[in-house]
């Protein structure tokens, strides 16, 4: 058996998850065929990231559906922001072990994949970004003082200013650590719009009036059902498949010689 102090890295998880409890989740699960999308994306030189086309194809599904990444300021008004900067977690190495550390993509509506899979590789080191070297020192000393975290929480939810800075949309990729299908739900935080990536495997699916055996990536859509119905969450989820399932909306195809 062993006993070790409960890290400090992960009271920031705690308290981003209890200021979560506020909102009133709501769940949505797609299935979205990938075939052509992971074959552009490990044809390219260097291949590019499975996390980074979801990031990018979220992204500019939530700007053409702007009400699904709204939230309530301090003064109980709607919030909805033009431009879209996408919160995802990188793995990176803490002295109490791996850590998800949360990213903002900046303007991921309008940048490439290419661009968005360069930037997350840099990420993966702690002292390339402002989050990255902030962690072991702010951490254990926030964690030390009782309700300083949740105090901050609580502020950043509502707060328009830090909203700018963390960002309203959150795709976060567990589905990429292991093999097969299946969903998987995560608790809300701060993020008005998650996007959880599944597992991916081959299934049978039908392409005209054949049946074939396609890559199928499984993703789940959660909503704050106090400012999203569900209309607008369906078109959303719609305009989301549409997106990763023609490479060419996302600039995949850029560079690429048309299919025979």
């Amino acid at each position: 058996m062993t006993i070790r102090p409960f890290p400090p890295s992960r009271r920031l998880v705690v308290a981003a998850v209890r200021a979560g409890r506020r909102i009133r989740p709501m769940h949505g699960l797609l299935e979205v065929d990938v075939t052509d999308a992971r074959r552009l994306l490990a044809a390219s030189d260097p291949p590019m990231s499975t996390t980074a086309f979801v990031v990018a194809a979220v992204a500019r599904a939530a700007a053409a559906h702007p009400e699904v990444h709204a939230y309530r300021d301090w003064r109980g008004r709607l919030v909805q922001h033009s431009a879209v900067d996408v919160q995802t977690l990188v793995e990176v190495e803490t002295r109490e072990g791996p850590f998800g550390l949360v990213h903002v993509v900046r303007d991921a509506d309008v940048r490439s994949v290419a661009d968005i899979t360069a930037e997350l590789r840099a990420a993966k080191d702690p002292a390339a970004t402002p989050a990255g070297r902030a962690l072991p020192r702010l951490a254990p000393a926030a964690g030390r003082v009782p309700g300083v975290l949740p105090l901050m929480y609580a502020v950043l939810r509502r707060s328009v200013h830090a909203h700018l800075r963390t960002g309203t949309v959150q795709v976060t990729a567990v589905g990429m650590f292991a093999g097969g299908g299946g969903f998987a739900i995560a608790p809300p935080t701060l993020a008005s719009l998650v996007v959880v990536v599944g597992g991916l495997d081959r299934r049978p699916r039908a392409v005209g009036d054949e049946i074939v055996v396609r890559d199928v990536l499984d993703l789940t859509v959660t909503v704050d059902h106090d400012v999203v119905d569900g209309a607008p969450a369906t078109r959303f989820g719609a305009e989301l498949r549409r997106l990763m399932q023609d490479p060419a909306a996302v600039g995949l195809t850029d560079g690429f010689p048309p299919p025979p």
